[in-house]
């Protein structure tokens, strides 16, 4: 069992930046950033493989957000920069066993609560 802790939402003004944290009980194969705004389904924004670095990213993401992870803190980090109103969303970390990086939910099979960001125009 991972347990898995987010931190670091809030609200910030279009342009804005924010760092979200997901802390991890334990070690996994791969994490990944997911997110849900109000009435829409969760998305997936961006996965990382602990053991090598290799990230993946969904298109609206790219060059705007860099996600990274600690092994020895097994933490995982989203930079986000440039923000923009439509990244408005509750932000959830999750973990999984395989190595793979997909955007599936049900690849992942630990979830954090969530922590909300709010973007505002």
């Amino acid at each position: 069992q991972v347990h898995l802790v987010e931190s670091g939402g809030g609200l910030v003004q279009a342009g804005g930046s924010l760092r979200l944290t997901c802390s991890a009980s334990e070690r996994s194969g791969s994490m990944a950033w997911f997110r849900q705004a109000p009435g829409k389904e969760r998305e997936f924004v961006a996965a990382i493989r602990l053991r090598d670095g290799t990230t993946d990213y969904i298109d609206s993401a790219k060059g705007r957000f860099t996600i990274s992870r600690d092994i020895a803190k097994k933490t995982m980090y989203l930079q986000m920069n440039s923000l923009k109103p439509e990244d408005t969303a509750v932000y959830y970390c999750a973990a999984s066993a395989s190595l793979l990086l997909v955007g599936a939910i049900s690849n992942y099979d630990y979830w954090g609560q969530g922590t909300q960001v709010t973007v505002s125009s």
